[in-house]
């Protein structure tokens, strides 16, 4: 895949997609930021471009049928790439693109597959031990939930011990945690690891994404921020800084207490 610099738009860089497909139009609209009353839930976010969502396929239990990697192509519903691949019954899924697959490969799910670049297969599996030391992501909690752990842009969780029944993942947060031995996890990591490094080149890029400009608090009115008021530059009037919803923006825990999953956390 190419990339060429778009006339007139500054430094930003857009990629030569050579393989598109048509898709169906959405039944449910999306509404950004807002809830079902429209009432704003998430603030600096709406607008934007229309979509069309991809159902992705984060669950990967098709065993031993092998599958081929027929296009790759960009999904404006999140910042990795996907791919579609064909299956040998005829079926057609998307699935998050493994980094370094190209078009062409054949990937396969199962539990006595071999350790290649977007296969699935269990944590401990019957024949095929899935060595410590592997990066994996699209990362199973529950057995036959789907993944749920590891599915941005270049994110990529490690395999770093196996005891008992579970084994001990280090996940992109830095989090070590224990997962059932059972799971299902994809070979190596997602694909588009310096999304974060893009240039946009301009704020309007920005709002065709959905996102909307963010406003400091120190500028706005008392009404509206606890940072707010004051005549001219003024400071925020308080000994820390504050949430919108005044909260400690600082050093503040914000998990709950005594949550039900706090044994399978270890660091």
């Amino acid at each position: 895949m190419n990339s060429h610099r778009l006339p007139g738009k500054g430094r930003r860089m857009r990629p030569i997609m050579r393989h598109t497909m048509h898709y169906r139009r959405m039944i449910i609209t999306l509404q950004l930021g807002c809830n079902a009353r429209r009432i704003i839930t998430a603030r600096y976010r709406g607008g934007g471009h229309k979509r069309l969502y991809r159902k992705i396929n984060f669950r990967r239990n098709e065993k031993d049928i092998y599958s081929r990697i027929i296009t790759i192509e960009y999904d404006p519903n999140r910042n990795a790439y996907i791919c579609l691949i064909h299956y040998g019954d005829g079926e057609k899924r998307y699935i998050l693109h493994p980094k370094r697959a190209i078009i062409g490969d054949t990937i396969v799910s199962g539990t006595e597959v071999p350790i290649k670049i977007g296969n699935v297969l269990p944590l401990k599996s019957t024949s095929t031990d899935m060595p410590l030391g592997t990066t994996i992501h699209n990362i199973e909690i529950t057995l036959g939930r789907g993944g749920q752990l590891a599915r941005a842009a270049g994110a990529v969780a490690k395999l770093i011990a196996k005891e008992g029944k579970s084994a001990t993942l280090k996940l992109p947060s830095g989090e070590v945690r224990l997962i059932s031995k059972n799971c299902l996890a994809t070979v190596r990591q997602v694909r588009n690891v310096g999304v974060n490094q893009k240039s946009l080149g301009r704020a309007g890029s920005k709002c065709w994404l959905g996102k909307r400009l963010v406003v400091r608090g120190v500028v706005m009115n008392p009404v509206d921020h606890p940072h707010g008021g004051g005549e001219g530059r003024a400071p925020i009037g308080r000994e820390k800084p504050t949430t919108y919803w005044d909260y400690p923006a600082l050093e503040r825990r914000s998990r709950k207490r005594n949550k039900y999953n706090d044994n399978l956390i270890l660091r």
